[in-house]
């Protein structure tokens, strides 16, 4: 850093810097802060800090001494409240940091030490948001976590030193051997931004973090390199990327749990997307590299990376995608998940995986699919981190690895869940038997042929009963009427049964999935309602009200979706004469339920009359004789 103790002032008719108006300054300046609406703000080097037009009234005016002597500033930034100043600088001496913070219209300062906690890890950057009453201090440490600490704009008492405790965001998200160092900046009071190496990653990248719910938003490689600064101002990100300034425009949606899942719409990789890049430095690189200096510094870290030990599992993975064969990769990455996991891992997986995505893109003849499969089923993607992979499996029609995202990604959004519901329904049955599909949620007992069952005779008596005598069984029983047959066979294959449960497991916002429900083809929405029917009746038949199996879907499940069918479809489906039947029984089903419900609520109320009565009579004997009367 570097100080000055000569202020030039000039305006645009100035041509000449050394004749413009200057003003010596009895203390070294440490940076000049040029707020909209109010006059500059100037903080010398010893910590004390005035306005510009009152310096310049006096420039030889006494400067105090607000910081000790081998106290350092580190890092500055100032605020704007109600339109006045508050500028914030933290200091450091000894491994120990303090922040001030100045209230420049009330020349109050107030002094805070930062209790760094039992890590003890040197802070390499520094990122602040403000409110009015607090401003959240980021810091990134040298063990590569991220943490806040609050401190107050207007303190209880400014003449005495309060201790400020800072709590950990996030942990180990940036490698501890940044050779450049590594650099967070605050987008708003949910998201920062982080620049430098992912664990277990050779290569330095952006990465943006939502710290309210600690998940990674987007990641972009940086192979050329960073000096490990990184600015934000106007929703616009700037870094040094070799050679270049790089300019990544980054708006960040409002905090909530579907974004930080990636189901809002446009949420998935929306900073990544516009890059420019522009000024280049190649003139004062070759002017750098004739210095005896940095000739010394190229050497060393060229003596540095002769020695580096061997590269570690997942950088020979990525290697090894790039050109060899696919039971190469196969082996590769049988090493890399026999590694130990860390923390950071989900990220280096997801590189992973665009590579392989990017390869397959590339060469229509490589599509490795044993690969992908291993890589979902480790439970550390997400639709987020790796949007094509199921934009690539559907142009394959490849159900075994729709279904494994299905079961394990956490943050689809509706759009593909759609998309696979229609691929589900309309893929043939010869295609299906040759599918790897998992049958986990489907039992043995639900397997059945897809055919209609013929409609009853009018009148046909049944095990000596007439239909209307077997309706009123049904309905005491909890099945709706007319449901006797129904209930025999399902009306889809065992492949395709465990290919649409995983749609019925999978997370939905109903005001965003309705709207992708009505583009289904409308003997589609039948063969899933028939379907989604015949699994309500499998409940029925037990008294638990669950179906037989491992992880098959819920009663509750199955009636959700009932509605979100009907609810997008009905003008549709109420039009084909093929699904007059399955209406009629839906109708007759929701009807049998009102009736049930009906009756509980009155055995409810006499319930309730019982309990009352049964509190009020607690002095018996031994022996007692109560008649009670229900109405």
């Amino acid at each position: 850093m570097f100080w000055f103790e000569v202020l030039r002032i000039w305006n645009n008719e100035d041509g000449d810097l050394g004749k413009v108006f200057k003003a010596t300054l009895s203390a070294e300046v440490y940076r000049i802060y040029s707020t909209q609406g109010t006059e500059p703000i100037v903080l010398f080097k010893e910590g004390a800090v005035r306005g510009l037009e009152a310096l310049l009234a006096e420039p030889q005016q006494k400067i105090e001494s607000v910081i000790s002597e081998e106290e350092v500033i580190r890092w500055t930034k100032i605020f704007m409240i109600l339109r006045h100043p508050i500028l914030l600088f933290i200091t450091e001496k000894h491994e120990t940091y303090f922040a001030y913070v100045q209230t420049v219209h009330s020349h109050t300062l107030s002094k805070y030490t930062l209790v760094l906690g039992e890590e003890k890890a040197l802070i390499q950057s520094f990122t602040a948001s403000m409110d009015r009453k607090l401003i959240s201090l980021i810091t990134l440490c040298s063990d590569g976590s991220v943490y806040e600490a609050l401190i107050p704009t207007h303190p209880s008492d400014p003449e005495k030193t309060q201790r400020v405790v800072r709590s950990l965001l996030l942990k180990g998200i940036v490698s501890g051997n940044a050779r450049n160092g590594a650099a967070v900046a605050t987008l708003d009071q949910d998201h920062v931004a982080v620049l430098g190496p992912a664990p277990e990653a050779s290569k330095e990248c952006l990465s943006i973090w939502n710290t309210k719910f600690q998940t990674l938003q987007t990641s972009k490689e940086l192979p050329q390199g960073t000096s490990g600064q990184l600015w934000y101002y106007g929703e616009i990100l700037f870094m040094l990327h070799g050679k270049f300034l790089t300019v990544i425009p980054y708006k960040c949606e409002v905090s909530s749990l579907a974004g930080a899942l990636g189901k809002l719409k446009h949420n998935q990789d929306q900073g990544t997307q516009a890059v420019t890049r522009f000024v280049s430095w190649e003139t004062s690189q070759e002017c750098f590299q004739n210095s005896e200096q940095s000739k010394r510094i190229l050497r060393r870290r060229k003596s540095e990376m002769s020695i580096q030990p061997e590269a570690p599992a997942s950088k020979q993975l990525l290697s090894s995608i790039k050109k060899d064969s696919e039971k190469h990769i196969e082996v590769e990455l049988r090493k890399f998940l026999a590694t130990k996991r860390t923390p950071g891992c989900h990220a280096v997986i997801g590189d992973i995986v665009t590579g392989l995505l990017g390869r397959s893109k590339a060469e229509p003849l490589f599509y490795p699919r044993n690969c992908l499969a291993q890589l979902i089923q480790t439970c550390a993607l997400s639709y987020s981190l790796c949007p094509g992979l199921m934009e690539v499996a559907l142009e394959k029609k490849d159900v075994q690895i729709l279904q494994l995202c299905l079961q394990h990604f956490p943050d689809i959004p509706e759009s593909a869940t759609c998309a696979c519901l229609k691929l589900f329904l309309s893929i043939s049955d010869s295609s299906l038997k040759e599918a790897d599909v998992h049958m986990e949620s489907v039992s043995a007992s639900s397997d059945g042929a897809p055919e209609e069952r013929m409609e009853q005779q009018p009148g046909a008596v049944e095990n000596g009963s007439s239909p209307a005598e077997a309706d009123c069984a049904a309905a005491a029983n909890g099945r709706p009427p007319g449901t006797r047959e129904e209930s025999a066979s399902s009306p889809v294959l065992p492949k395709r049964a465990a290919l649409l449960n995983a749609v019925l497991h999978s997370a939905y916002s109903e005001t965003f999935l309705v709207p992708h429900l009505k583009d289904i083809p409308a003997q589609h929405v039948t063969l899933f309602l028939r379907y989604l029917y015949f699994l309500y009746l499998k409940c029925n038949e037990n008294a638990t009200m669950t179906l037989p199996g491992i992880h098959p879907p819920t009663l509750n499940q199955i009636m959700d979706w009932i509605c979100l069918l009907l609810d997008a479809n009905f003008t549709v489906v109420v039009m084909i004469p093929e699904a007059k039947r399955l209406l009629l029984s839906l109708y007759k089903f929701v009807k049998s339920q009102i009736s049930i419900c009906s009756e509980l609520n009155k055995i409810e109320i006499s319930f309730r009359e019982l309990q009352k009565l049964n509190q009020e009579k607690n002095n018996r004997g031994l022996y007692s004789i109560e008649v009670l009367e229900l109405f």
